[in-house]
């Protein structure tokens, strides 16, 4: 099941995608359930947002994919290597990524990324499936040279739209199968690699993270990047491709 959050009409609402029109939800699928309104919007008369505005944190893994870590010189971590994203760098399908002055360089990486759908803590890993949601796309969006020079993540990776998410929340993805990440910068490929290369699963990050903190329902996981990362620029389009879970696009433009 594909569920959007859209816009329509001055209203938020969220609906399951059933080919070329929206099923409209009573209200939040994760706090609310899957009951319809009965209302049907077709999809070329809303304008797609965020899926999930995560309520507290967006929990990120570096280094995930040797090939990636590899390619800016650096080892993988024997255990996930976690950072934090602040929910106020998320943006949606269409949304700008808007290109801080402060930075020189600013980088796409196509993700995966977890929806948490209820209270996680201390989970095991063979049980970390049961507190997903489902899966969406993600561009971990990063200002390499502050992140080289801060020493630090924080604001190379927290700028305001340095987290795009969308274009729909798929609950039926399978995160040990066979999909691809594609990322493409004006059409050009830059990014190609199979899921199956992250050197952490799913169920390893949820179970790591967990132990260090509470994961809440909207907590977003971005599960690492294959090789291929590089610059885009103001007037660019980025788009990252998931195989089953559709196209994030996003056009750059300067502050």
């Amino acid at each position: 099941m594909r569920i959007a959050r859209f816009s329509h009409q001055g209203s938020i609402k969220y609906g399951i995608v059933d080919e070329t029109d929206l099923v409209v939800l009573a209200g939040d699928p994760m706090f609310a359930g899957l009951d319809t309104t009965g209302d049907r919007v077709p999809l070329a008369d809303v304008a797609l947002l965020a899926p999930v505005i995560p309520r507290s944190k967006v929990v990120a893994v570096a280094r995930n994919y040797r090939d990636h870590a590899a390619e800016l010189g650096n080892e993988v971590a024997e255990a996930p290597m976690l950072f934090l994203k602040p929910n106020t760098s998320v943006i949606g399908p269409g949304d700008a990524i808007v290109l801080p002055p402060q930075s020189q360089r600013v980088d796409f990486e196509g993700e995966l990324a977890v929806v948490i759908g209820k209270i996680a803590k201390n989970v095991p890993a063979e049980r970390a499936l049961e507190y997903v949601f489902g899966y969406t796309i993600a561009n971990d969006v990063t200002a390499r040279d502050l992140q080289r020079n801060d020493g630090q993540w924080s604001r190379a990776k927290g700028f305001d739209t340095f987290c795009p998410l969308g274009p729909a929340v798929e609950t039926e993805f399978d995160p040990a199968g066979d999909a691809v990440i594609t990322t493409r910068v004006d059409g050009e490929v830059r990014q190609q690699g199979p899921i199956s290369d992250m050197v952490h699963s799913v169920p390893d990050i949820i179970a790591y993270a967990s132990a260090a903190f509470t994961l809440l329902p909207g907590d977003v996981l971005l599960t690492g990047t294959p090789a291929g990362v590089g610059p885009f620029t103001a007037g660019q389009s980025v788009e990252v491709e998931i195989t089953g879970l559709g196209i994030l696009r996003n056009p750059a433009r300067a502050a």
